[in-house]
This record gives C-alpha cells, structure tokens and sequence, in this order.
C-alpha cells in the first residue's frame, strides 16, 4: 500500500506539471495544423505568465489575471499572424522575435512596475486558482491505498487542470468532426484548393493563431497563478519548446499529444522524488542530472526515435493567391 500511495503522489505531481506543456502543445497543434509554424510558444507563455501575475496581484482576482493572460497571449498571437499571414513573413524568424521580445519586456516591465528583480508580488487566497475537491475525495484520502489515486490523481487540482485535459477532446472533436476544423486542416495541407472553394484562407489561419494564443493564455495563467504564487523571470524554462518535441513525437495528433505531455510530466515528477535520493550502486546522483532528464528525453525523441513525423505540407509556407 505504501508503494501504491507513493506512485499516486508522483502521478498526480505529473499531472500537474503536464498541464503547461499540455496546453502549449495543443496551441501549437491549432496553429500548425493551418500551416502556421509556432515557434512562439515559449514568448507567449511567458508573457501571459507575467500578465496574470501582474493582474492578480493588482487586482487580487485570479479570473483578471487569467483575462489578462488571455489577452496578452491573443495580442502576441496576432503579432505572429500579422508577420506570417498578412506579411508572408518568416515564421520562424517572427516566432524567436516573439521569444526574445517577451524574455525581455517581461524583465523591463516587472522590474519597472514592482521594482522586484523582475518579479511580481506574491499571490495568495482569490488571486491564485485554488484547488477543487471532487465528490468522495475526503473520504478516498482517508481510506489511503487505491483511494488515494483518486484524491491525488483526479481530484483536488485547480480548474485550469480540468480545462486542460478538457481541451483535448474538444480539439479532437472540433478538428476532426466540424466544418471548422475541416476546413482549417484542408488550410495546412492545400491552401490553394480552400481558396479555389470561396473560402479565406487568412481568416482561417488568423483563427487558428488566436485559438493558439487562448491555451498559451491558459498555459501562462497556469504557471503563475495556479502552480505557483506570482510570475518569476523565465519561469517558463523552455516549456514552449520542449511542448513543440511533444507536437512532433505526437505527429500533430491531440491524444498522443496528451499522452507525451503526461509522459514528460511523468519523467519531471519522478526527478523532483528522486532529488537527494541515493541510487543502488551509483549512490547520491548531483540534482542537476535530474533536473536535465526532460530535456535529455526530448532530444533522444527529436533524434530520430519516433518515426518519421511528417507534418502538414504547407506548414510554414506563407501563402500567396494566384493570379
């Protein structure tokens, strides 16, 4: 029993940690999946970070900072697509502006507004995401065991959680199953032959960049309001980028995508358990190698371990109408 309540608090440590990378992955699944390359994800999770964090402690309301968040992330969203879409930029010149771009004025503007270090006040009570106790939760914690999956795995998380996993059968749904998604994934693969039909290809690529820019929204919230009490400088630590390892290990599909991010999340958790704990025959391992296995995992899956990834065939080709 006490290994079952150890591998419960560990798995509901990597549910946590997956939401970001979760949420990310999915924004970046929208927006490639209309032929947009989002390599922005990094800046505009870390920029929806500080504006939550920024909002909440100003206001002392987490649902301000998550508008706030939203906003932010939609507005460097927009950004993107104006440099991709309208512009028929680079893209992945525009999505490392993006992140250079909100690196810095997160750091300017914290240090500017709360003099800080680039921080923003800490957080606590209405001004955080609290977590929600499902029905049954007191008494599955109480019967320990097997109860105890479900009071650390499925309940008692806050409601980004939920909304996180939510989003991947709305995605699945909306991209497979509706007129929208449809039309948005025929964008990725043969613009031409959408605009042939009538159809804007730009509006439908802006749609998708906005869809991406709400879960960064959501992801940013996430980090500083939820998971932690306020914004810190860099907190996003390369999730944007390890979220795109996911996208493609996953092959632009939103269950796998769920199930690599639960995967990262998986290995992140059991770092943060093994930190200070000696290894049969190695003995104490530094904490820095722990704290490197995801990014280890994701180079290994980046290295040629998944297959072959193809992805949609205009991604990343801006698009221009013939005439």
């Amino acid at each position: 029993m006490e290994f079952v309540e150890s591998a419960a608090l560990v798995l509901g440590s990597a549910v946590r940690l997956s939401v970001p990378l979760l949420l990310a992955c999915l924004a970046g699944l929208w927006s490639e999946r209309s032929g947009v390359v989002d390599i922005g994800l990094e800046g505009k999770m870390l920029a929806a970070a500080f504006a939550a964090g920024a909002a909440a402690a100003v206001t002392g309301s987490a649902w301000l900072g998550l508008l706030a968040a939203i906003l932010t992330a939609i507005a460097f969203s927009l950004v993107h697509g104006f440099a991709s879409i309208s512009q028929r930029g680079n893209q992945i010149v525009s999505g490392v502006a993006i992140n250079f771009v909100a690196a810095g004025l997160t750091a300017l503007l914290g240090q500017a507004w709360f003099a800080q270090g680039g921080r923003t006040p800490p957080v606590q009570g209405d001004a955080r995401f609290q977590p929600i106790d499902l029905p049954g939760e007191v008494a599955a914690r109480a019967a320990g065991g097997f109860g105890r999956l479900w009071s650390e795995v499925v309940s008692g998380h806050n409601i980004l959680v939920y909304l996180a996993f939510l989003a991947v059968p709305v995605t699945w749904y909306a991209l497979g199953r509706t007129r929208f998604g449809l039309r948005l994934r025929a964008v990725g693969e043969n613009p031409h032959a959408v605009d042939t039909a009538g159809i804007s290809v730009a509006g439908l690529r802006y749609a998708a960049v906005v869809i991406a820019g709400l879960l960064c929204g959501l992801a940013g919230t996430y980090l500083a309001i939820a998971q932690s009490a306020g914004f810190i400088r860099d907190m996003t630590a390369g999730k944007g980028f390890i979220a795109l390892a996911a996208l493609v290990f996953a092959k632009w599909r939103p269950v796998p995508a769920m199930l690599t991010c639960l995967l990262f999340g998986l290995l992140d958790a059991v770092a943060i358990r093994l930190q200070g704990t000696p290894l049969p025959v190695v003995g104490p391992v530094p904490v820095q190698v722990f704290q490197a296995l995801p990014y280890v995992l994701t180079v290994v899956l980046l290295a040629g371990f998944i297959g072959r990834a193809i992805p949609p065939r205009a991604s990343g080709v801006p698009y221009t109408k013939d005439r």
